[in-house]
């Protein structure tokens, strides 16, 4: 290890480069603020070290032609430890498969998405099972391993903070334990996954745009509703996990040594699949038993909620039915902390329940105030007749 003491001055702020010892061993690179006064303190005013000067920081992402520095700028995108060497690394493509099973060749294309096209839009991939020995935490740190400091671990609290510079700039967001039932939550990160800029803050310095070129993968032991998503949404691959079938304590060290052998294997590789949307895979590739759960999990509660609210109106007026529109339950649903959209309503009218809107005329849809009363309210426009019968089948 180099042990010069080393300075560097990045717009006209000073820098001391030092190397931080780590528990495991060997050392990591970090940057301290620096003052010249305590340079001239620390060498005498006239026997100052060289310092090496730069007009900013830039963040160029690539694993095979790294550059340290670009023009004036510097690169804080972190080049990788390991280098590709040619070998086997048998423990990598075994844990690989148990992770990916029978998407084992998109699993792959996944990873050399990542190390050969940094940049490239990549679909949130989430695992889950609700059993322990699954190797989920073990997947996480595996890319950690792999993209080291370019992969960052963060936690539910870490997207709702307004402060994002620990992680904006990096490759990998990693989250174990991950439970974002929130909105808000899911369309931050949904959004994130196919912004190219987003707004970085740090405390005590303004907001400043960047290049984003963040990819996420969640881990959760809920299978159910660890994060909401949508029957229209195309941006989750999601994979349920099995137990492993034996505890191998030793694994991370045996994959951890064949790293070298498995970027080898990603640069040589062919790619299994083509380019078929702006996340590149194709989303009926990705459509598997653990997203359609979650969809239906979310896509239920949405409609038991328009009909317990059908089923209310038709208690309190004594009717069979009720008209309505899709429009009408926007706010209803999204008042009781659900999230939708017009194209999920209508669709649970025309598809889960044949609905048919042939009339498109004036009719009376019933509001119901937090105190328990009915306002009538007159509507216009092409309604649903929602008869007891279906409610009744969803409630019973």
């Amino acid at each position: 290890m180099e042990t010069k003491e080393h300075y560097i001055r990045v717009g006209t702020s000073l820098i001391k480069v030092v190397m931080r010892p780590l528990i495991k061993g060997g050392y990591a690179e970090e940057h301290i603020a620096w003052s010249y006064e305590t340079l001239r303190q620390d060498y005498g005013r006239g026997n100052l070290p060289e310092i090496e000067k730069y007009d900013g920081f830039c963040v160029i992402p690539d694993h095979l032609n790294y550059r340290r520095v670009h023009g004036t700028y510097l690169n804080q995108y972190e080049p990788l430890v390991y280098a590709p060497t040619a070998g086997e690394c048998p423990n990598i493509m075994r844990f690989l498969t148990h992770i990916f099973g029978e998407q084992i060749e998109l699993g792959l294309d996944y990873l050399q998405l990542l190390y050969l096209r940094p940049t490239q839009m990549l679909p949130i991939l989430l695992l889950v099972s609700n059993e322990r020995n699954t190797g989920k935490t073990t997947f996480l740190r595996f890319l950690k391993m792999l993209f080291g400091k370019n992969a960052t671990f963060n936690t539910n609290d870490d997207f709702r903070s307004q402060f994002n510079a620990d992680w904006a700039n990096r490759l990998l967001v990693l989250v174990d334990e991950l439970l974002l039932n929130k909105i808000e939550d899911t369309e931050k990160i949904k959004n994130l996954s196919t912004a190219s800029d987003y707004k970085v803050e740090a405390k005590g310095k303004d907001r400043r745009e960047i290049e984003f070129f963040a990819k996420f993968v969640l881990c959760s032991n809920n299978e159910r509703n660890p994060i909401i998503i949508q029957p229209e949404e195309v941006r989750f691959w999601v994979r349920k996990i099995a137990p492993a079938d034996r505890d191998d304590i030793d694994l991370r060290r045996k994959m951890e040594r064949e790293i070298p052998h498995f970027l080898h294997l990603l640069t040589h590789r062919t790619l299994s699949t083509q380019q078929q949307s702006r996340m590149w895979f194709a989303p009926s590739l990705l459509e598997t038993p653990a997203l359609l759960k979650i969809k239906k999990y979310n896509t239920n509660k949405v409609e038991v909620e328009i009909a317990s609210y059908c089923a209310d109106i038709m208690e309190r007026n004594g009717e069979e039915r009720v008209l309505c529109c899709p429009k009408d339950f926007l706010d209803i649903v999204r008042e009781a902390g659900l999230r939708s959209d017009l194209t999920q309503i209508r669709s649970i009218f025309k598809d889960s329940w044949g609905l048919r809107s042939d009339k498109n005329s004036d009719y009376i849809f019933y509001h119901i105030s937090t105190d328990g009363e009915l306002f009538p309210m007159k509507r216009r426009g092409r309604y649903y007749e929602v008869p007891r019968r279906i409610v009744e089948r969803l409630l019973s």
